[in-house]
């Protein structure tokens, strides 16, 4: 064991000291008003999330265990105390594969950020629509950062990154919600960092990678909230030479940049690299998918004229989401690249009504999926993890012809950000059945014009689903 002193924190100390200092006035008019669209796709996906089984379950269990009464479940009736709403509201957020993506920071920013700042605008410090804002932006700035910190490895080597690296997002954000000082903010990362965890064997059919999110939200309220009481946490959780976070989750001294976790505070914004997403699948998927459809434009083909898909994609995106398809559940299904693409050439289309659990084990797809291969190319994954999504997609038909398409990122993505109107279509898509019309048009106008909220309960009560 080496030696240890907790003085050498300056890199956690500038990420403290931008959180607890952050003003409305600061941010970019962009990024606030990119920021509300982020946030309020996430809104609709946790509504349409909490219908789902493994949120359900997650509802009634800790209903029944939990005899708090403060903090809504949304897209419910449903009231449980604030660190267990947390850790619900998140599963629902990341509950169907539908939420976004900061693909460079790996790392499902709205999922983690807004179950713990909501619950704090809720049940512990009232807030105005500008401090909210101001604080799910601090929330967003932060994970990716860590995320760039530790480099496509980190998910590479097993850890589901959304959950280890959200801990500190979901701590900012709150640690800014609960106004704590720069002293407060480094405790409040300290404690949510100790917390971090999450395995990648969970996408292969298992219900609790739709709670990774979820718990790490749970994490950073955690943090933030003992923080606040005055309770200490690891003061380097970062550059701890023994223990820290980036020595532990690295298994080295050196596989790491501390740097990045403060380049570009208060001048490069997170928030304006964050991608929604149009299909209702892991993001690694969805490059593939554009392909697909772009090479069908130009080149319509039936699948009797099918004879395979080759996809040349980042070594991330080969062990994420290239291994053959077997029937384990619709997390798997989400998460696997040849099923996803058959269904796309079965269905035209793949998003929430083309996951069913009959679909899941349907031989036709399942036979289809066989014709895709998904294979390393070493250039791809050499471009680093801004480019981890990038695919070429080579399409052989039965005449001898090879079709390719190359894409980089896809539609919705940072690059390529989505109309606002879009995005509210999305929304409305995914709360029509949850919500009456006319409270989905009002939570619209609510989350949109955040900033005019004199209280953030105002809008939490749209979140609600009326037992009447």
């Amino acid at each position: 064991m080496s030696d240890h002193s907790a003085t050498n924190n300056i890199h956690t100390r500038r990420i403290a000291d931008f959180v607890s200092q952050l003003r409305y006035e600061q941010i970019p008019e962009s990024v606030r008003e990119r920021a509300k669209l982020l946030i309020l796709d996430s809104l609709g996906c946790a509504i349409y999330g909490a219908k789902l089984e493994w949120c359900r379950i997650l509802q009634q269990t800790f209903g029944d265990l939990d005899a708090s009464r403060t903090t809504s479940i949304w897209g419910t009736a449903q009231t449980l105390s604030s660190t267990n709403a947390a850790l619900i509201n998140g599963t629902q957020v990341q509950g169907f594969e539908l939420d976004d993506v900061h693909r460079d920071g790996v790392l499902h920013c709205g999922a983690v950020v807004l179950p713990a700042l909501i619950a704090v605008a809720e049940s512990h410090a009232p807030m105005s629509g500008r401090d909210f804002l101001t604080a799910a932006i601090a929330g967003y700035e932060i994970g990716p950062r860590v995320g760039r910190c530790m480099g496509q490895e980190h998910i590479g080597q097993g850890w589901h990154s959304g959950a280890t690296l959200g801990v500190f997002s979901a701590a900012a954000g709150a640690a800014r919600g609960l106004k704590l000082d720069p002293e407060q903010t480094v405790h409040a990362l300290g404690i949510a960092g100790t917390q971090a965890a999450g395995l990648m064997a969970a996408q292969y059919g298992a219900m609790v990678k739709r709670m990774h999110a979820g718990r790490s939200s749970q994490s950073g309220l955690y943090g933030a909230l003992l923080a606040k009481a005055g309770f200490t946490g690891i003061r380097d959780v970062f550059e701890a030479p023994y223990g820290g976070f980036c020595t532990t989750f690295s298994r080295s001294t050196d596989r790491f940049n501390l740097d990045a976790l403060s380049a570009g505070l208060g001048s490069e914004w997170e928030a304006m690299r964050v991608a929604l997403k149009f299909y209702s699948c892991v993001g690694s998927n969805h490059t593939t998918l554009d392909a697909i459809g772009d090479i069908r434009k130009h080149r319509p083909f039936t699948l009797s004229e099918l004879g395979r898909i080759v996809v040349h994609g980042s070594r991330v995106t080969a062990d994420h989401v290239g291994w053959p398809y077997k029937p384990e559940g619709l997390t798997s299904a989400q998460l696997n690249l040849p099923y996803c693409v058959a269904t796309l050439l079965l269905e035209g289309d793949v998003f929430v009504d083309q996951f069913t659990e009959e679909a899941v084990a349907d031989r036709g797809r399942m036979e289809l999926s066989r014709k895709v291969e998904v294979v390393e190319d070493p250039a791809i994954t050499a471009r680093g993890a801004r480019y981890r999504h990038m695919v070429r997609v080579d399409v052989h038909l039965s005449d001898g012809s090879v079709h390719s398409e190359t894409r980089e990122a896809p539609r919705g993505s940072e690059r390529s950000f989505a109309p606002a109107e879009d995005i509210v279509n999305k929304f409305r898509k995914l709360t029509r059945a949850a919500i009456p019309k006319d409270q989905q048009e009002a939570l619209i106008a609510a989350m949109l014009n955040v900033e005019t909220l004199g209280d953030m309960r105002e809008l939490i009560r749209l979140l609600r689903v009326s037992t009447d």
